[in-house]
């Protein structure tokens, strides 16, 4: 698993909000601009996955050599905190309106976000880029959330959970399209290959809650639907349990 924030601190946030740096004398024109490098590096890592994502791989696709990108972006670790924040710009954050509607919006880009990018769920923003993206993510829940009613620490800590909640829920549902693709395979035909476990090792005497709830239809559904039901039903609990907060402040 790749990590955000590893990389020189001073140099990332310089590159992150696009600083200029200092040239001395006039000398060439650079052959490739870092968001030419970022774009490049976005792309391979979609295409191939984040494993494929070397400088030497970004340079090639770029028709450069490898010390042509160090000349822009110090190493790996500063690249992968730009492609994380400029994936997180691709977010549509204008929408207005009640605080709910506007965080169910969120929601959905997120989703698409990873669908684009099943990377991002490789990469652990535990210390997170500090970047426009970044930012540009986090006001847009505080201003919603502080329609909601609730005192600022609460607010934060709703900002986190969702956050938290809909990253992972986001990424677990763009996997299941990924695994369909790498493999050739449906979760459907995965299952039924495996019909034997029920058939021969599943003790419903030992498992009595899962044996009730396949009994009374709980998983009468593929695993990629359940992981959509799952995520409305998470979001949707969240969201009542934010709402319901805010009315016992009030």
């Amino acid at each position: 698993m790749e990590r955000s924030g590893g990389g020189d601190p001073r140099e990332t946030l310089r590159l992150l909000w696009r600083s200029p740096r200092a040239r001395s004398g006039r000398g060439r024109p650079p052959k490739v601009s870092l968001e030419k490098i970022v774009a490049a590096a976005v792309a391979l890592a979609d295409r191939e996955g984040p494993d494929a994502m070397t400088m030497d791989r970004v340079a090639a696709s770029l028709g450069v050599g490898t010390m042509t990108l160090y000349s822009h972006v110090p190493g790996k670790a500063e690249l992968v905190d730009l492609m994380v924040d400029a994936a997180r710009q691709e977010l549509d954050l204008t929408p207005s309106g009640p605080w709910r509607a506007r965080i169910e919006h969120y929601a959905k880009q997120t989703v698409a976000l990873h669908e684009r990018h099943p990377w991002l769920r490789t990469v652990s923003t535990v210390r997170p880029p500090l970047g426009p993206g970044l930012l540009a993510r986090d006001n847009f829940l505080l201003a919603a959330l502080s329609t909601a009613g609730l005192p600022a620490a609460e607010m934060s800590a709703a900002s986190d959970s969702l956050v938290t909640f809909v990253d992972g829920a986001a990424a677990n549902l763009a996997e299941h399209g990924r695994a369909e693709r790498l493999s050739g395979q449906s979760d459907e035909a995965w299952w039924a290959e495996r019909q034997v476990f029920w058939e021969s090792f599943f003790d419903p005497a030992r498992y009595p809650a899962i044996a009730q709830t396949w009994h009374d239809g709980g998983f009468d559904r593929d695993a990629a639907e359940a992981a959509a039901n799952a995520f409305d039903l998470g979001l949707r609990a969240l969201l009542d349990g934010i709402a319901a907060m805010a009315e016992r402040n009030r």
